[in-house]
C-alpha cells in the first residue's frame, strides 16, 4: 500500500509544519482556530498521538475557548426556513 504509507507521510508532515507555525506565532499573535471536532475528535485527522497533543497544547495555553455547543447555526436556520416555507 505504498499510496496509504504516502498519504500518511503527507499528514504527518502537514501536522508538523502546522506546529511550527503554531510554535513560532505563540509568542507574537493571537491565532483564531474554527473546528466543528471537540478536541478529544482530533485524533481523527492528526493521527499521530503526541504530534496530536503538541498541537492542541499549543493551541489551548492561555487560550480562549468558545464552545458554541454542537448544533450547527446553518442547520437550524435552514430547519427554521424550511418549516416557515413548507
Amino acid at each position: 500500500m505504498p499510496g496509504r504509507t504516502r498519504l500518511h507521510e503527507t499528514r504527518r508532515a502537514r501536522a508538523n509544519l502546522l506546529l511550527q507555525v503554531l510554535t513560532e506565532r505563540e509568542e507574537l499573535a493571537r491565532i483564531a482556530i474554527a473546528s466543528n471536532e471537540s478536541f478529544a475528535g482530533w485524533t481523527k485527522t492528526f493521527t499521530e498521538p503526541r504530534l496530536c497533543a503538541a498541537i492542541v497544547d499549543r493551541l489551548t495555553f492561555n487560550a480562549a475557548i468558545i464552545d458554541t455547543g454542537t448544533r450547527s447555526y446553518r442547520l437550524a436556520q435552514a430547519e427554521a426556513q424550511h418549516s416557515i416555507s413548507g
